[in-house]
């Protein structure tokens, strides 16, 4: 695994080396960040790497660090997931996915696994800016304002964005009639 190859390359613990510009708590968010956006677990390494090696660029290239490396590292995460987005057919994998989470996360109920497969294509079906700041919002809990820094657009767009999302998402639940 990734973490195994950093090791034997820095001779120590992965998160206990001052190098590393990310914590736990700020990798937890990234993975999250982008398992929520659609990238697929056997991917999840690879983009918090990704994430690792932009902060250590910019670090590099003598730009100042982030104001909050959280928020900054949430937002790279989402353009990672959009990315991927763009590079693969989203449709091919979203069976793939949902069934890898609800494996680990929910081995049984029905209820659940309805509820999470009509997020997940709800989520699918927004526009890609929609879909990130609302899993910026909701599932990385980053403030309005710091979306809205990390994003370089005004908050009242990000609240914008947000209901909108949020009404598109609500009625494709009730569509669905899972809610």
């Amino acid at each position: 695994m990734l973490r195994g190859k950093a090791r034997r390359g820095q001779g120590g613990d992965v998160h206990g080396d001052v190098g590393d510009p990310l914590d736990a708590a700020q990798e937890r968010r990234v993975r999250a960040v982008l398992a929520l956006g659609g990238v697929p677990q056997a991917d999840l390494p690879d983009g918090v790497q990704q994430v690792r090696l932009r902060l250590l660029e910019r670090a590099a290239d003598g730009r100042e660090a982030p104001r909050d490396v959280s928020a900054w590292a949430a937002v790279v995460a989402s353009n990672l997931a959009m990315d991927w987005h763009r590079a693969k057919r989203r449709q091919e994998r979203l069976g793939e996915r949902l069934a890898s989470l609800r494996q680990l996360e929910h081995p049984s109920g029905e209820d659940t696994s309805l509820l999470s497969l009509a997020v997940a294509q709800g989520l699918d079906e927004l526009p890609d800016a929609q879909r990130q700041v609302l899993v910026l919002r909701f599932y990385a809990d980053l403030p309005v304002r710091s979306i809205a820094d990390e994003l370089g657009i005004p908050e009242g767009t990000v609240k914008s964005r947000l209901h909108t999302a949020v009404r598109a998402l609500r009625a494709r639940l009730h569509e669905d009639e899972v809610v």
